[in-house]
């Protein structure tokens, strides 16, 4: 009797459900074991039943050694796609600088006005508009740095006039010092010198009249 072609949808009849879950079950077990014999293949399988019963097979020593090789495997190939990405990402990365790069040396030549042969009109019109805006801006950029240069001599300047101010004033009051410092020192010398022609000579002298330093008069006729 031909068997007609099951229905890959849930069982409704608890049953019905119950009887194909152990028959297949079965029937799974037994082809896991067969595999890992004929073909002396790892074979590791985990069923659970809808009531939670946990039915296992492992065709090497512990299940548990499968599922550690099992997980060790699936990070190695992950880490190998995520270098593989990483790899095509860095290849694309490089192709698009070296695009920017060729393009770039292209612009820099017809800046220089090299490589104008093949161009059109409208780019040569296109070069020339960015060149005057190129312009413009570095004359900005230089009229910027110009007054910020002014600004700052001026500040210069400023500082130096008030340093000179103020030596000025230290070099004032040094002077007056000085100044009167000479004219008490010449008044003093002044008076020392009056003080000493005002003094009367009283040395004694011991001898004959004679020889004393005085006026002689003329005898009487």
């Amino acid at each position: 009797m031909v068997r007609g072609k099951t229905e890959m949808k849930r069982i409704e009849n608890a049953t019905s459900r119950q009887v194909t879950f152990s028959k297949r079950r079965n029937g799974l077990l037994k082809k896991a074991f067969e595999l890992s014999v004929l073909c002396d293949a790892e074979v590791a399988l985990i069923v659970f039943s809808p009531r939670g019963k946990l039915y296992e097979f492992s065709s090497s020593s512990s299940i548990t050694t499968t599922v550690e090789r099992y997980q060790k495997r699936v990070q190695d190939l992950g880490s190998n796609h995520k270098r593989n990405d990483d790899s095509q990402q860095s290849k694309d990365e490089i192709y698009g600088l070296a695009r920017k790069i060729e393009h770039l040396e292209i612009s820099k030549r017809k800046m220089l006005g090299e490589g104008l042969d093949a161009s059109s009109i409208e780019e040569l019109q296109q070069l020339e508009n960015e060149l005057d805006r190129s312009l413009t801006k570095i004359r900005a950029k230089k009229y910027q740095l110009l007054r910020e240069e002014m600004e700052k001599l001026k500040e210069k300047e400023k500082k130096l006039t008030e340093e000179n101010k103020i030596l000025m004033e230290k070099f004032e009051m040094g002077r007056r010092g000085i100044i009167a410092r000479t004219s008490s020192s010449t008044t003093s010398e002044e008076v020392d010198i009056d003080d000493n022609e005002m003094e009367v000579v009283t040395d004694l002298f011991i001898g004959p009249p004679e020889t004393r330093h005085s006026k002689k008069f003329p005898p009487p006729n």
